[in-house]
């Protein structure tokens, strides 16, 4: 089961210029977001530790996204 809601999945996917999405690709794309929001998460935390703190702050996920584009 995915923590993330279809429905905004779905806008993103329409604002990027899909007309239609099929039930099957919209659960593949949100799992696809989640599984990528976990790996930046996990990179974040790790910016977060080596800094000695216990908070995700706004420049360890920018550091993050810079790991993973």
């Amino acid at each position: 089961m995915t923590e993330i809601p279809k429905a905004p999945v779905t806008r993103i996917a329409k604002a990027a210029g899909a007309e239609r999405i099929s039930k099957d690709a919209e659960e593949k794309l949100v799992e696809a977001v989640e599984a990528y929001a976990n790996k930046l998460s996990e990179a974040a935390i790790d910016l977060a530790k080596h800094a000695d703190r216990k908070t995700i702050q706004p420049e360890d996920i920018e550091l993050a996204l810079k790991h993973f584009y």
